[in-house]
């Protein structure tokens, strides 16, 4: 870490309780209160480095000789920088580092040390201590952290701007060019990076050399601040895929949420338990999260976004906050898997999993899938390619025909779960996505059974559904031996079963007959 020496006296304060001495021999004719703390110094040193000090002790001093008590409240670094103003005022041994720097400088501005009250006075020597700072990369994190305790005499001072530009313009940088010594946080190890062998830990200390080099660093910073300084970064053409992996990072560190299992009774603990400011924080937190993370498809796990959207609807967040994660899982949904769309219900909804929500996800999905359609020219694929589909282009959207019939056949054992709800869903995937009925027809098997009261006209209603010219032999099988389907439905699957045998048996009979003419 850099740091400078100014002055070179020896100490000469010494502190009793609340009250900082000068011992120099002269009795003291000023004292300076600033928060809890007393300064017993003297006026002369005082004034001749300071503009302020010099204009205060000349509008209250009632005469030579007397003592002044003055008091110096809004004074940027409180106490802690009127120490170091003091020692360098009476020329005493001090020391200038990254996490105090801030402080002094917007201090000394305060007190107008400028060099019209001494040549090297303490505004020019911070000034250029600062700009040292900011050359190195954890120097620069420390000055920026550290402008948090006097924000607005550090912005007034451009140097949060200054720290956030050398971090940024780093950041976007091969580290190898520019000095980075380790900041010397000390870390929690992820579960990912520990480990036990025979009863011996093997964890080890993450040496970060790619592209997340600093994503530990920043995250100690406060939103406010890293918020600006991921812009910064983004502004510089950082890939997507880095911004949000640094989102990702930050994430993981400040919402407590993200690192629990999402079962019923956890949820409702924590929401229970979690104090009203503490939720209002975490809800402010995470929808600024969202707002960070890059638009661009896929740089996001799918994963990711969906445990984002359940901690959303613990937290009571915006409608928009809640809308942005649906259409980003949406977007990329044929990357999810079952256990993801399993989310709980926070609603007064009945149904165990919330099915409105994986209805709207859906929704948006096959609305980025006809946009892409439509958005193809005509030359590439032709308007039977895009209805038949190639198995290149099939692929997302038969992946999430898979997931949908999975997630019916979840949640079609729930007796809350309404038969509109389950058309509804099911129809949403078209024909074409489903080369195969055989998931399908399971979610209609398994909520027959479990909803053994509904009506015959409903039963017909559900088999309408599913295609029954795209069952499996085995899954025509089980249909022929299932006593809860309607009998048309059985009569159906075995008249084209009768069908796809008879075309069978006639191509054998062609091809022998073909063979002996040869």
């Amino acid at each position: 870490m850099a740091f400078l020496r100014l002055c070179s006296k020896s100490e000469i304060f010494h502190r009793e309780g609340h009250t900082w001495v000068c011992t120099s021999g002269l009795p003291s004719d000023i004292c300076i209160n600033t928060e809890e703390m007393s300064f017993n110094l003297h006026k002369f040193p005082l004034l001749s480095r300071s503009g302020l000090l010099e204009k205060l002790i000349e509008e209250y001093s009632n005469g030579e000789g007397s003592s002044l008590n003055l008091r110096l409240d809004d004074i940027p670094g409180g106490a802690k920088a009127f120490e170091l103003i003091s020692k360098f005022c009476y020329g005493v041994r001090m020391e200038l580092t990254a996490y105090n720097i801030v402080s002094v400088r917007c201090a000394a501005e305060y007190l107008r040390m400028t060099e019209d009250y001494g040549d090297g006075n303490l505004v020019m020597q911070a000034e250029a201590f600062l700009n040292e700072v900011l050359g190195n990369w954890s120097d620069s994190v420390r000055a920026l952290e550290a402008c948090e305790e006097v924000m607005p005499q550090a912005e007034e001072l451009h140097i949060v701007s200054r720290c956030i530009e050398s971090l940024a313009t780093k950041a976007s940088t091969d580290p190898s060019l520019f000095s980075r010594p380790s900041s010397g946080r000390e870390t929690r190890p992820s579960p990912e990076d520990s480990g036990l062998w025979n009863g011996i830990s093997t964890a080890t200390k993450t040496q970060h050399t790619g592209e997340d080099w600093w994503y530990q660093d920043v995250s100690f910073l406060s939103l406010l601040l890293y918020r600006r300084l991921i812009l910064a970064i983004e502004s510089r053409g950082l890939r997507p895929e880095t911004i949000a992996a640094s989102v990702v990072h930050y994430a993981r560190r400040y919402l407590p949420l993200m690192n629990r299992q999402s079962s019923f009774d956890d949820v409702n603990s924590t929401v229970t338990n979690m104090p009203n400011t503490c939720e209002a924080d975490q809800r402010a937190l995470l929808e600024e999260i969202v707002g960070l993370l890059p638009n661009k498809k896929g740089v996001t796990s799918t994963k990711f976004l969906i445990r984002l959207l359940r901690i959303a609807m613990v937290l009571h967040t915006s409608p928009s906050c809640r809308e942005n994660l649906e259409m980003r899982v949406g977007a990329q949904l044929d990357q999810a898997s079952l256990v993801d769309l399993l989310i709980p219900n926070m609603g007064y909804s009945e149904t165990l999993y919330d099915v409105d929500c994986v209805q709207r996800i859906l929704d948006h999905f096959m609305l980025v899938q006809q946009a892409a359609a439509l958005a193809t020219p005509p030359g590439i694929a032709e308007e039977g390619q895009i209805m038949k589909g190639s198995p290149d282009s099939l692929t997302p959207i038969t992946m999430v025909a898979n997931l949908i019939d999975g997630f019916l056949a979840e949640l079609a054992s729930d007796v809350n779960f309404k038969l509109p709800k389950f058309e509804a869903l099911a129809a949403s995937i078209p024909d074409y996505a489903r080369p195969v009925d055989d998931g399908l027809y399971h979610a209609i098997d398994v909520y027959m059974k479990t909803h053994h009261w509904i009506a015959d006209g409903e039963r017909e209603q559900l088999c309408r559904l599913m295609n029954c010219q795209k069952l499996s032999l085995e899954a025509s099988t089980h249909v022929a031996q299932n006593e809860r389907l309607p009998l048309r439905v059985i009569v159906q699957v075995l008249f084209f079963e009768q069908l796809r045998l008879r075309t069978s048996i006639s191509g054998w009979f062609f091809v022998s007959d073909n063979l002996e003419n040869s």
